[in-house]
């Protein structure tokens, strides 16, 4: 993460590039366990906490079912996973069996800013946020084509998180997140944060060298990389059929 930005790999982030496709195969297999009490006034959705591997991470931390997604937020079908199953999944967390973690992987030069600005808000928001952000990344990724070749030329003579922070005012990254919440001074810092870039590096670094991720999004289930299923609708009799 200490290079320049790639200019190639800016541009082929208006075209929604960097995602796997869904598999078309999936499992019948269909059980589901008890209902897990939350903490009293509570729902298990509104536990959230980062990770010591720099996700986020909801649900009660003693499920059994643990579920890790690596995506990205320029990923198209990050963005369809999202949509598609924002109800049923929350509905499985809530039970109090499955916690669902969302670790960022970084497609292309885009996420980085992406990533950067959601995650500047913290922990509780981080997934209302995503998911809004997903709800909304045709129109955010639209603008890399407003990039004029001048500032192509000077991104890429930047610094990464120099060049992050215009990425995220070209595509108005940053309104978006400041809309919820996140001060002008906080998503400075968080512009500024050499650690929070490297921790986004180490993250898609791991994705790759542990997990051999090639796409996104790619779940891994229970510790073990989940086959032919990057699609909500294959996913979710895995998880069930796993005691979510």
């Amino acid at each position: 993460m200490k290079k320049s930005i790639s200019l190639t790999l800016l541009m082929a982030a208006s075209a929604l590039a960097g995602c796997s496709q869904g598999s078309d195969s999936a499992t019948k297999n269909e059980a589901s366990g008890p209902t897990i009490a939350a903490p009293a006034g509570m729902e298990w959705t509104a536990t959230v906490s980062k990770t010591p591997e720099g996700g986020f991470v909801m649900g009660n931390p003693a499920a059994a079912v643990k579920l890790i997604e690596y995506g990205a937020f320029s990923c198209s079908h990050c963005a369809d996973f999202s949509e598609t199953s924002k109800e049923g999944l929350k509905a499985l967390v809530n039970k109090g069996n499955l916690s669902y973690e969302f670790r960022n992987v970084m497609n292309n030069v885009i996420d980085v800013p992406a990533a950067l600005a959601v995650r500047c808000a913290g922990a509780q928001p981080f997934f209302q946020i995503s998911e809004q952000l997903f709800a909304d990344q045709r129109n955010w990724l639209g603008r890399t084509s407003s990039i004029t070749p001048a500032e192509q030329q000077a991104l890429s003579t930047m610094k990464p998180l120099e060049a992050a922070a215009m990425l995220a005012q070209k595509l108005e990254l940053d309104k978006f997140v400041q809309q919820r919440g996140v001060s002008s001074e906080k998503l400075k810092a968080c512009f500024a944060d050499e650690k929070a870039l490297d921790e986004l590096g180490k993250m898609s670094q791991v994705s790759q060298t542990e997990y051999k991720i090639t796409g996104t999004p790619t779940f891994i289930l229970n510790g073990q990389v989940v086959k032919d299923a990057n699609t909500w609708d294959k996913l979710e009799p895995m998880l069930k059929a796993a005691g979510a």
